[in-house]
């Protein structure tokens, strides 16, 4: 029922943009006819306004994994250099949430480990929304800042590094097999600021797969049953995010993006100084509006990518910007 009805809104969008464009166009050509400025202009202006609705629905048509629809897990991992990495991972936390804010999503804190002194080691976020992961499994990889540090008195030019990790909320549709016994659960104390919960009781779960390796954690409720619950969610999710790599020709190329958050890995480089360019090393997209993109402007790299993998193409040798 959930596919009928996005084909049914598909296909009346594309019969509604198809029935304003012709009733727009024939106003002009009435306007013209009789003279009426103002006719005309009030036509062209809903024509634009038609276009802006046709780009937004080409772009949703990029979408079209079978759960590129679904809700997400976006994962943040400060790479080597310690505070300056740690404070770049808080950066890029609050480009997608404020992403995230413009498209209306709802943001759900499940796991986060503070820096020692600033920033975030890593944090573990859920984004609800249509295509959430569709959007967000543009940004996986390896992500470049270039700045003057905040933390080095003598004002010297830095290089940071961290990671981002995008996987599916699966749901109902899409069945995950575990079994239990491959399982491992281990308990703990919530790591956090403080409080009357915190590091009290061993509410926090971590569950690891030991056939594969991966990891799941949760600490965001009071209840280890809770934790426990999502703990399993986000498990599932992470195995099938796994076996559709498996699927994909590049899955080689964006696990080695992964394994080592540093130089020669990155998908895009922030650089705020001496110059301001965000650079896509996939497409090529770049801009030198560094504020609005720290500010979750990300929809020109994303769509990008997106046609890039859709149509294939893109800039035969992509150069790194220094």
């Amino acid at each position: 029922m959930q596919e009928r009805t996005d084909l049914e809104d598909q296909l009346s969008s594309i019969g509604r943009i198809e029935q304003e464009i012709a009733d727009h166009i024939g106003m002009i050509e009435l306007g013209e006819a009789e003279g009426d400025q103002g006719v005309v202009a009030e036509a062209e202006a809903a024509l634009k306004a038609v276009r802006a609705d046709a780009t937004r629905r080409e772009r949703e048509a990029l979408l079209s994994g079978e759960a590129d629809a679904n809700d997400t897990f976006l994962e943040v991992h400060a790479g080597a250099g310690g505070t300056e990495s740690q404070d770049w991972a808080r950066m890029l936390l609050r480009m997608y949430t404020r992403w995230a804010e413009r498209k209306k999503y709802k943001i759900e804190y499940l796991e986060e480990t503070a820096g020692e002194e600033a920033g975030i080691k890593s944090v573990t976020i859920q984004i609800k929304g249509k295509n959430a992961y569709g959007w967000l499994k543009t940004e996986r990889g390896v992500h470049r800042l270039v700045r003057i540090s905040p933390f080095d008195s003598n004002a010297r030019r830095h290089t940071s590094f961290s990671s981002i990790d995008v996987y599916p909320v699966v749901d109902d549709r899409i069945i995950i097999d575990i079994k239990e016994s491959d399982v491992r659960v281990d308990t703990m104390r919530a790591q956090g600021a403080g409080g009357q919960h915190v590091n009290k009781t061993d509410s926090a779960v971590r569950l690891t797969h030991i056939p594969t390796g991966i990891v799941a954690l949760c600490q965001a409720e009071r209840s280890q049953h809770k934790n426990r619950a999502e703990a399993w969610r986000m498990l599932r999710a992470k195995m099938y995010e796994a076996e559709l790599k498996k699927r994909e020709a590049e899955a080689a190329a964006e696990q080695a993006a992964r394994t080592d958050i540093g130089w020669g890995h990155q998908i895009r480089s922030y650089v705020l100084q001496p110059y301001q360019m965000v650079k896509d090393l996939r497409t090529g997209v770049s801009t030198s509006d560094t504020g609005g993109v720290l500010d979750g402007d990300l929809d020109q790299f994303m769509e990008a990518t997106l046609a890039q993998k859709a149509f294939g193409g893109g800039p035969d040798k992509v150069e790194d910007v220094d």
